[in-house]
């Protein structure tokens, strides 16, 4: 797997939000001690509490929400196990449970799901619902094969800034640069949050002009996003 380090949370939004505007890449290296499989450490888990990004738990590794695609690399206490590594692109075939990844810039990766692996798609999910020409973003260590074996992976997560103009009923018209993106409203599923609030069902203080962080699944099909969360700043949204 050719690939690079990175702890830059920026860098990684970056490369995220490209997976729904041009394509995907390729981050993270490291490599497997016997003693890390031997310890389970992709099957090491604690209990999460389920909120509107499906937090599914954690692994040795880190959280396996949403935010978690996002968050800097967890150094390992035990010196025998290998900082996690992380894989990008789009995915090109699925042969059994390992996924052959193309990454933006030529890289090719080979992303392989275990009984551990959890899966978020716009939601916590399973394996059968990752599809050919789906972005992801999978974290895991490598194995001797030239396999990552994952214990977390976001398929076509997107998490951006972007401007909302214009409002509908099932779908916000947003603007990203110059792209402009559909962002579809999913019953019971998509919240808002206002400033330092916690997420809301209540989409009614969303208006045209706010500014906002954006997070959801992006569809190959048609270009659009689902929208999990929208963010917009302290002080917007307020009733008047």
């Amino acid at each position: 797997m050719s690939a690079y380090r990175t702890g830059d949370t920026l860098a990684r939004r970056r490369f995220l939000t490209a997976a729904a505007l041009r394509g995907a890449t390729v981050i993270g290296t490291g490599a497997l001690s016997a003693s890390a499989l031997s310890t389970g450490v992709l099957g090491t888990r604690v209990a999460g509490a389920t909120g509107t990004t499906g937090v599914i738990g954690a692994t040795a590794l880190g959280a396996v929400d949403a935010d978690a695609a996002f968050a800097a690399p967890i150094r390992p206490l035990d010196p025998a196990v290998a900082e996690s590594a992380f894989a990008e692109g789009r995915i090109a075939a699925i042969n059994g449970d390992v996924l052959e990844v193309a990454g933006s810039y030529g890289d090719h990766s080979r992303v392989r799901i275990t009984g551990a692996t959890s899966v978020w798609k716009g939601r916590a999910t399973t394996a059968a619902d990752i599809e050919t020409g789906d972005g992801l973003y999978a974290r895991g260590l490598p194995l001797p094969d030239g396999t990552l074996a994952t214990d977390a992976v976001w398929v076509n997560i997107v998490n951006l800034h972007a401007t909302i103009r214009g409002i509908e009923r099932t779908r916000l018209h947003l603007a990203h640069g110059q792209h402009e993106i559909i962002g579809n409203l999913m019953a019971e599923r998509t919240s808002a949050a206002y400033g330092d609030a916690s997420p809301t069902a209540d989409l009614s203080r969303l208006t045209i002009g706010q500014s906002a962080q954006v997070l959801g699944a992006w569809r190959p099909s048609d270009g659009s996003v689902d929208l999990v969360r929208v963010a917009v700043a302290p002080g917007a949204g307020r009733r008047r």
